[in-house]
């Protein structure tokens, strides 16, 4: 067997977001928003998934919708890469999502509390090493809560999550080894059979139960996956690159400055900043140039 990985904005969907995934969003989000206890009873799934619907690598929006039985709204984004504002975006989804609830003319008795479930491919919080946490508003000394209900911030972070297949215990534990581990397996294994919607979600992600259209999809978001990933890896190599040339500019500069004074003493303000603002050639020039001078009028003509 072959696995499609839940990480895929294509996949999250299928799994999480079509007609046929109730069971199984029930089940996830009494895992990661209820420590496995059996709140949630019943939803709707809000534009479900239909296939041919993902043509491009997401960057902003949400991944899943679903209203509660209890009218609180979930949505649900699956985060590969910590992008500039991130973290803000997703509070801006929060919050737009709770304010939607009220048209032209309506009270704030219409509005109803909100969850963002966020699950990241990256560590967010250095802070702990906790892997799902959980944020309301609450009194800043005595920490009791505001509306707790009503808006609430939920990250799991994958990378946090280090058990092996036969370390996972709670069905907490086989949901976060699900999403994080499915695209490395090669079948269904018995301890996540245990539990039914885990056994059906891997069904679904089966690629052999995908359709010709499915796939070529898939294989399109891999395609610009991967492309992003190597955009990343060349910005990351060229900043360090970038670094390490500023490094030694720095350094010459430095050099030269301390083999100036020691020649030709004290030197005005003006020269300092010029000296600073020469190009990595000019530094050259100038250090092959330093030995010609006599007087410091000469490093100032040369300068000037």
């Amino acid at each position: 067997m072959r696995f499609i990985s839940p990480k895929t904005d294509f996949a999250f969907k299928k799994i999480f977001g079509s007609n046929e995934s109730k069971d199984i969003l029930i089940s996830f989000l009494n895992a990661m928003i209820y420590c496995g206890n059996y709140v949630i009873q019943d939803l709707e799934i809000i534009e479900p998934y239909n296939p041919g619907n993902v043509v491009d690598l997401k960057d902003s929006y949400l991944d899943v919708k679903a209203v509660l039985a209890d009218q609180t709204t979930v949505i649900i984004e699956m985060q590969l890469w910590n992008v500039e504002a991130f973290q803000k975006r997703v509070i801006y989804n929060l919050c737009k999502t709770y304010t939607n609830q009220v048209k032209s003319g309506q009270g704030y008795s219409y509005l109803n509390p909100v969850i963002a479930l966020t699950i990241t491919d990256f560590k967010l919080f250095s802070s702990t090493e906790k892997v799902i946490n959980c944020f309301y508003f609450q009194e800043a000394v005595e920490h009791f809560a505001y509306q707790e209900h009503e808006l609430k911030l939920v990250f799991v972070e994958l990378p946090k999550f280090t058990k092996k297949l036969e370390e996972l215990e709670t069905v907490i534990d086989k949901w976060i080894y699900f999403i994080k581990e499915t695209s490395n397996l090669e079948i269904i294994p018995e301890n996540l059979r245990e539990v039914p919607q885990i056994e059906k979600a891997l069904t679904i992600a089966n690629q052999a139960s995908l359709s010709v259209e499915e796939l070529e999809e898939i294989q399109k978001e891999e395609i610009l996956l991967e492309d992003r990933r190597g955009e990343l890896s060349l910005a990351k190599r060229e900043g360090i690159e970038e670094g390490i040339i500023e490094g030694i500019t720095k350094g010459e500069r430095a050099l030269l400055l301390r083999q100036i004074e020691r020649r030709f003493g004290e030197i005005p303000a003006d020269a300092i900043a010029s000296i600073k603002a020469l190009t990595p050639p000019d530094l050259e020039r100038l250090g092959e140039a330093l030995w010609d001078f006599n007087t410091r009028e000469d490093l100032l003509n040369w300068l000037s």
